[in-house]
């Protein structure tokens, strides 16, 4: 069983994670359509925005783990 205190604060930490991921993408595709405007080459930019939202989907995946297994082990309540 995992210990409930360590998930909260693995989650804590993905959702940190998350919305920095999250402000990396905006700042990137800002940067791919700044590029793409003065007629610059995107390529480079474009490969680095798409790392960028493959590893923030991974977070997004870890963090959907990570309240699966606190589900497991809290009770249910369903009038809350």
């Amino acid at each position: 069983m995992a210990d409930p205190v360590a998930e909260r604060e693995h989650l804590a930490r993905a959702e940190r994670d998350i919305a920095e991921g999250e402000r990396r993408v905006t700042r990137q595709t800002l940067l791919v359509e700044e590029l793409r405007r003065d007629g610059r080459d995107t390529g480079e930019a474009e490969r680095h925005l798409l790392i960028l939202q493959e590893t923030l989907a991974s977070w997004y995946s870890h963090r959907d783990l990570i309240l699966q297994e606190l589900a497991r082990h809290e009770p249910f309540h369903p009038h809350r």
